[in-house]
């Protein structure tokens, strides 16, 4: 009898389907009733058709104990690999809960780190699609150390290239840390949850009774801690999302923004006229004014459900890619609190470190006051945004539509913190305080002599106003370049972006600055 032959194509097939179907046809099917895609499918979604390239297809996990010698599954747990979107080179990983529930594994954490250390050797993006039930107990401490080896290149490549995060399923304990450290959290409505300990040991410890959705769900993230930045209704509009966000940001921290072709016409736009009301007290959306500013269509929020009285997000102004920070009336009249003040600096320096140009918008009454903003440290946390905005040395332009009160207008990119171009529009009010209240003060004795108290201090106000509620001693002063009709905004901004796209500025020598966190 003779021996048939080895046939090698064969084998090589059988090990491709087989790594093509993960945990199994089965697990796949309850992964789509749960209406969730299979971690294959994600990757398709994502990356541009046909340029996925997959790296460790047939990795296996290395342990021996607790009856894991038995069940072995290629790839892992996790997809690997790079391709494009459009067209421009990414890394990805995608977790597979079909195989032990996504759980991490050292040698899933080994082909994790194998990619983003291929994504900084060359200077794009790494984008994570988590979906696991965290560190493989089996495997005890290899797992943990695993998680560690992520955590250290996430912190190492921090302001190098992008880092987003897709939280697809369960995200818990260590699993947490890695999305908390990139740049962007995405989380999907309903089917993806984030927390460092589950309802069961919340239970347990502080008897508290709470659903995974109230404790980490997306919504919970997005309002309460703002630890997501963007919501997806499920998973195909997730992965929109993701190709969405990298079309306004670099490949990495040497690149300049994205530039889409734009040929120039009329930039007037009369509408911005006439949003300011007639009464300083009255609210507006600020998000009218921005999308009458930047290109159609083309504003995108980021941190759209957390602290409302500010606004960040990315736009295009003629084509270029920029960055906004701008306070809004519409909630809490604009003021700047805790959360706020966090938002704006997170935002500020992602956008710094990756060359995004900074266009403020300016119209902040000043700091909330009161006992829960004072014991929760609104100095401290107040001072991140001013720390972001005066460590950034990307373009930055300051426009005040209204109020810039006291500290607040300091911290809202002033002039003195660095700015390049300050702008006002003749709404302008510059001043360390309200007119009422700075009548109130300045005027006290005289008022309180007065026959009537009332129309003596409507009279002072009235002085106060005329004299400092302005933008035209600031103007005088050069702390403000040019006080513009709002018509004019969009022109000026674009030509003032484009006179400061080749600018440099340096920071003074030093290992790293000592943020007040």
């Amino acid at each position: 009898m003779t021996n048939q032959p080895v046939n090698r194509n064969q084998i090589l097939d059988t090990k491709n389907e087989e790594a093509l179907l993960g945990g199994g046809a089965k697990r796949i099917e309850q992964q789509h009733k749960k209406g969730k895609l299979h971690a294959r499918e994600r990757v398709e979604l994502l990356m541009d058709a046909g340029s996925f390239e997959e790296i460790g297809k047939f990795v296996m996990h290395r342990c021996k104990d607790f009856g894991l010698d038995k069940e072995y599954y290629l790839g892992d747990g996790v997809i690997t690999g790079y391709g494009t979107i459009d067209g421009r080179l990414v890394y990805v990983f995608a977790q597979d809960f079909t195989v032990f529930g996504g759980s991490l594994s050292e040698t899933h954490a080994e082909k994790i780190c194998k990619i983003m250390d291929l994504a900084m050797k060359n200077g794009a993006p790494v984008i994570g699609l988590n979906d696991s039930g965290g560190a493989r107990i089996q495997e005890g401490v290899l797992s943990l150390a695993g998680y560690a080896d992520i955590f250290y290149r996430n912190t190492l490549a921090s302001g190098v290239i992008p880092q987003i995060s897709a939280i697809m399923g369960p995200c818990a304990g260590g699993a947490v840390y890695s999305p908390a450290i990139t740049d962007f959290i995405m989380m999907v409505e309903n089917t993806s949850y984030m927390f460092v300990t589950g309802p069961n040991v919340v239970k347990t410890v502080t008897h508290e009774d709470v659903t995974s959705e109230e404790l980490g769900g997306a919504m919970t993230h997005a309002t309460k801690s703002g630890v997501t930045h963007f919501v997806s209704a499920n998973e195909v509009e997730c992965i929109a999302d993701i190709r969405r966000l990298l079309s306004y940001i670099p490949q990495n921290c040497e690149e300049d923004v994205p530039m889409l072709p734009y040929v120039g016409g009329d930039e007037k736009r009369v509408k911005l006229n006439t949003l300011i009301p007639e009464n300083p007290n009255q609210p507006y959306d600020m998000r009218e004014v921005i999308d009458e500013i930047v290109d159609a269509g083309s504003f995108w929020e980021v941190h759209k459900y957390f602290a409302e009285n500010i606004v960040v997000g990315f736009a295009r102004l003629g084509g270029r890619s920029i960055g906004i920070v701008a306070n809004q009336p519409a909630v809490l009249a604009g003021v700047l609190d805790i959360d706020s003040s966090t938002k704006g600096a997170r935002f500020v320096r992602f956008c710094d470190s990756f060359n995004i140009p900074l266009l403020v918008l300016e119209d902040v009454p000043g700091f909330l006051p009161g006992t829960d903003q004072e014991w929760n440290a609104i100095i401290t946390n107040g001072a991140k945004l001013l720390y972001a905005f005066c460590e950034a040395t990307v373009p930055r332009i300051t426009v005040i539509t209204r109020k810039a009160y006291g500290g607040a207008y300091d911290v809202m990119n002033s002039k003195h913190i660095g700015a390049d171009m300050n702008y006002a529009w003749p709404t302008a009010e510059i001043a360390v305080m309200g007119a009422s209240g700075a009548a109130e003060i300045i005027f006290k004795k005289e008022i309180a002599e007065a026959e009537d108290p009332a129309a003596k201090l409507q009279e002072k106000v009235q002085e106060y106003t005329t004299k400092f509620a302005n933008p035209y001693r600031a103007a005088h002063r050069g702390y403000i370049d040019e006080v513009i009709y709002p018509e004019q905004t969009r022109e000026k901004l674009m030509r003032a972006f484009k006179m400061l796209e080749n600018k440099v500025a340096t920071l003074p020598k030093k290992k790293h600055g000592n943020i007040p966190l």
